[in-house]
């Protein structure tokens, strides 16, 4: 799959154009889901209320919603898409249209990220982070997925004494540049989170992603990587989820025109969420209607492709 063109996301528009295109568009959407909703997760509070289903039965599930809209899927690597599964997920896009979209690395679970992934101090689980995001971009590209989605779930803090925040945050850039220039051409989806399930996570709010874009890009180095940069490509894009702006307290259209001022608005994750709280993942417009619909409105101008509901 080529590099989605998100270059005209930064165009700007004079008032009365801006008006014309109002009066004039229709938004596109598509939907995704990832293949995590289709079994009942842990929790610490309960025992699942239902049995936990393997890849196959969650696929046929998810092939059951391709008349309603249902065109991507995302998945984890290594834990729901791997080497050994490829050819299942293969079967399944050759069935029933659906691609995968994005291959995600798994940051933020394994006992190895006790101190972080790719800003872990220690080399070993800093090594095994960087080349979890190396293996997952190459599967990505294997598999023609438009991105990889990159959280930095355990990579923060909650003891705010004894750490150097400024070498954390510059582990944590440079071993996403070093694995995005091994495999060179795909983007990175970072998607914040102010918290949950570190007390203080890095890059935790919108504009910090768009920051840690800047920064990592300018440490590219690869040949394929530069000249996109240098055509107006970017490839470190964001991938905001809603609940995770409320959780920040963010205004949920200024906080998107951040990555679209830049053309970096490469996929969304839709749900709604009170402000401020526990991640909750309750169901789109729910919570705040209007910051939905201003949502939107504010990114029809960016031709927002993909949207995602839990």
């Amino acid at each position: 799959m080529p590099l989605v063109n998100l270059r005209d996301q930064a165009l700007r528009r004079s008032p009365n154009d801006l008006i014309r295109h109002l009066d004039t568009f229709e938004l596109d959407l598509e939907f995704s889901a990832g293949v995590w909703f289709f079994s009942p997760p842990d929790s610490r509070f309960h025992g699942k209320y239902k049995p936990d289903l393997d890849l196959e039965h969650r696929l046929e599930i998810a092939a059951g919603l391709a008349d309603y809209g249902l065109s991507g899927m995302e998945a984890h690597y290594p834990n729901e898409v791997n080497e050994d599964n490829i050819e299942i997920w293969r079967q399944f896009t050759r069935d029933t249209g659906i691609r995968l979209i994005t291959v995600i690395p798994l940051l933020f679970y394994d006992a190895d990220f006790e101190f972080g992934s790719l800003s872990n101090p220690l080399t070993q689980p800093r090594r095994k982070a960087i080349e979890r995001v190396q293996r997952s971009l190459a599967l990505a590209k294997e598999l023609d997925a438009d991105f990889s989605v990159v959280w930095a779930g355990i990579d923060g803090y909650k003891n705010p004494f004894g750490i150097d925040l400024a070498a954390m945050r510059q582990r944590f850039a440079e071993g996403l540049a070093e694995a995005m220039d091994a495999v060179p051409g795909v983007r990175i989806a970072f998607e914040p989170k102010p918290y949950e399930p570190r007390g203080r996570i890095l890059y935790g709010l919108t504009p910090e992603g768009v920051l840690l874009g800047h920064q990592v890009e300018a440490m590219l180095q690869a040949e394929e990587n530069k000249a996109l940069l240098a055509e107006g490509h970017k490839l470190f894009c964001m991938n905001p989820e809603i609940g995770h702006l409320m959780m920040g307290f963010e205004d949920l259209p200024y906080a998107l025109s951040w990555p679209l001022s830049e053309g970096r608005l490469a996929h969304t994750h839709w749900n709604s969420q009170p402000l401020g709280n526990y991640d909750q993942d309750l169901n789109v417009g729910v919570i705040s209607p209007e910051q939905l619909e201003a949502g939107l409105l504010h990114s029809q101008d960016a031709r927002l492709h993909r949207l995602f509901r839990h």
